[in-house]
């Protein structure tokens, strides 16, 4: 697949838009009211008192009649003792329903409520000596409001409270108000103000039948849009693919496609779930339940999305690192793909943590001598992946190159944080930590520039020095005419009388990148040398031994060498001089020493034609 690289940039522009999302989601890890603690913190006037925070909530809510804005429901829901998590439409959702009860219960006398107090709790509904408050409860028994201290302090309405709140205002409903203002409908009470009478009051597990009804929608609509945007994914990088393949075997895999797009589905679904639980579809309780599972979902289907954008965009970059003759961009590109995944897990935990109301900076501080555990357990893995940056740093090897490392010879496939991989020339796979290769000796056979190739030729004993001359003379020139020896440098010469032939050294490098070339070029270069020898006439020798079969005769006798006399060893010596002489009074170097071996791709004269160079 060539252009993978478009889908990358399709699904990468999807992820830029689910980020701000993310962003306003990830609540601000500020405690709830009921835990905070810290007592040196002055009390906020407007919650100093039961009467004050009443009245700063009354205040507020009558304020959002002319000016609904998220700075006033701010004032209001900051008396109200709900989850730090909690969204801010579900916040503004308790607020407005505590106000409609109020109101139902009747005008609120602040003299009806202490400016001061040392109880820790005060309950402002019902009080029995309130008329309105012993009328509403007689018909709505069993709900109370009450306001707590915490330890900053702070009264604010207490938890309980607010977990019956909207148990309450369901049962209220049909109630009038008979004070404070009508605040102007929100969308989810619009929606529920247009279901039937039949779908409402009632209650299962703490919902009304309408928002079960919701709830069902609000999945299948999910699971929808899920199919539509792995739909739309899928077929616009399928008519990219085929546009752009220029082979058959470049066809867009469809196993792979829909693989690649089934994060994204899921990011797609989770959406339509997390803005179904910001709007207030749900009470408080449920919202926070379901809330942490579709973070859950979305957090899942953004670390799965990241982790396919980092494969598409490694396959791309692996292409493009197939056409560059440098081979460390192999070894980069998987070593680069692992430390993004690491990274966009690290970052998944950290939304993960967020999702639960997890503080990441204390649970780090707080591990003391368990963290020191941990280094001490971790000190293997840090220094192999010290190693391997030393690895990338130096560069002694790369993806493909074949090494001798403690013991073990093969091919490099890959590497990673931990070890390096080598697969052997018995196929098997062996691991070899990196922080072994750093202290190791490493000898890369695929850094060889030429590879030395080393043999003796062997031709009978009753080869003419001329055809040894011509033969000789023959194979250097092939090594000058072949594509992938040095050109520079080799040896072809009557080395040595063998036991039972005249051995001819050959010695010889070829230039070439890997083994497999290496070995169809020797090849070919010794079929040329066989080829040679039989344009020449020259006969390749082999052990061979004679067998002389004695037939002794036992009538024979015996003739006894004569005994030399003192003149025959000095004429073997003058015979065998004057021979020599005679075989070399017209060699060139008779009259110019020669000079060292030369390479040339010409013969400089034709004393070196004859064999007395190596040119």
């Amino acid at each position: 697949m060539r252009t993978t690289h478009t889908l990358t940039a399709l699904i990468a522009a999807l992820l830029l838009l689910a980020l701000p999302a993310i962003a306003q989601d990830t609540p601000n890890q500020q405690p709830a009211a009921s835990d905070q603690t810290d007592t040196s913190a002055e009390a906020d006037p407007a919650l100093a008192s039961p009467r004050a925070a009443m009245m700063s909530f009354l205040q507020a809510m009558n304020d959002a009649k002319d000016a609904p804005t998220p700075s006033v429901y701010q004032r209001a829901t900051q008396t109200l003792d709900l989850p730090a998590g909690l969204p801010s439409e579900s916040k503004r959702a308790a607020a407005r329903e505590l106000y409609a009860i109020v109101n139902r219960i009747g005008l609120v006398d602040p003299e009806q409520l202490p400016q001061q107090t040392d109880a820790e709790r005060f309950r402002f509904y019902p009080q029995p000596e309130i008329v309105t408050h012993a009328t509403f409860s007689a018909r709505y028994p069993g709900y109370i409001i009450a306001l707590t201290r915490d330890g900053t302090g702070n009264w604010r309405f207490s938890r309980d409270t607010l977990d019956n709140l909207h148990d309450f205002y369901i049962a209220t409903e049909t109630e009038q108000a008979l004070a404070g203002v009508e605040l102007d409908k929100t969308l989810i009470e619009r929606i529920r103000a247009a279901v039937p009478r039949s779908l409402k009051g009632s209650t299962n597990l703490g919902l009304e039948h309408w928002q079960w009804i919701g709830i069902f929608l609000v999945i299948l609509v999910g699971i929808i849009l899920d199919r539509i945007a792995r739909t739309i994914l899928r077929t616009t990088w399928y008519r990219i693919e085929r546009r752009t393949a220029t082979a058959s075997s470049e066809q867009p895999d469809t196993d792979t496609l829909d693989k690649a797009v089934r994060p994204f589905g899921l990011l797609a679904a989770s959406g339509v779930w997390f803005f179904a639980l910001t709007i207030g579809l749900l009470p408080p309780t449920p919202t926070m339940i379901l809330l942490v599972a579709v973070k859950v979902i979305w957090i899942t289907g953004l670390v799965w999305g990241g982790f396919k954008i980092t494969d598409l965009v490694a396959e791309w970059l692996a292409k493009q690192a197939g056409k560059t003759e440098t081979k460390f961009d192999d070894l980069l590109i998987p070593l680069v793909k692992r430390t993004a995944k690491v990274f966009i897990t690290a970052v998944g935990l950290i939304y993960l943590a967020s999702a639960f109301s997890i503080e990441i900076l204390p649970l780090l501080t707080g591990l003391g001598i368990g963290g020191l555990a941990v280094a001490f357990a971790a000190k293997d893995t840090i220094e192999n992946f010290f190693g391997s940056v030393a690895v990338i740093l130096d560069r002694p090897f790369e993806i493909g190159d074949w090494i001798f490392v403690n013991d073990v010879e093969g091919t490099v496939e890959d590497l990673g944080f931990r070890s390096t991989r080598i697969r052997t020339f018995y196929n098997s796979l062996v691991t070899v930590p990196n922080a072994t290769l750093v202290r190791a000796k490493v000898d890369n056979y695929g850094r060889r520039k030429y590879r030395r190739f080393k043999t003796m030729v062997n031709v009978t004993y009753d080869t003419p020095p001329e055809k040894i001359e011509a033969f000789c003379a023959g194979i250097r020139e092939i090594i000058k005419l072949h594509p992938y020896t040095r050109k520079d440098y080799y040896h072809v010469w009557l080395n040595s009388f063998g036991a039972h032939s005249l051995d001819i050294l050959v010695y010889m490098f070829f230039e070439c990148p890997d083994w497999s070339i290496e070995l169809r070029e020797k090849h070919r270069f010794m079929l040329d040398i066989i080829r040679l020898a039989d344009r020449l006439g020259v006969e390749f020798a082999f052990p061979t031994q004679t067998l002389h079969v004695a037939q002794l005769d036992p009538n024979a006798e015996h003739h006894p060498a004569k005994v030399p006399d003192t003149d025959a060893e000095r004429r073997a010596v003058l015979e065998g001089r004057k021979l020599a002489r005679e075989l070399t009074q017209d060699q060139p170097w008779k009259h110019e020493m020669p000079g060292p071996v030369l390479f040339a791709e010409e013969f400089d004269s034709e004393w070196e034609a004859r064999g007395d160079s190596a040119g």
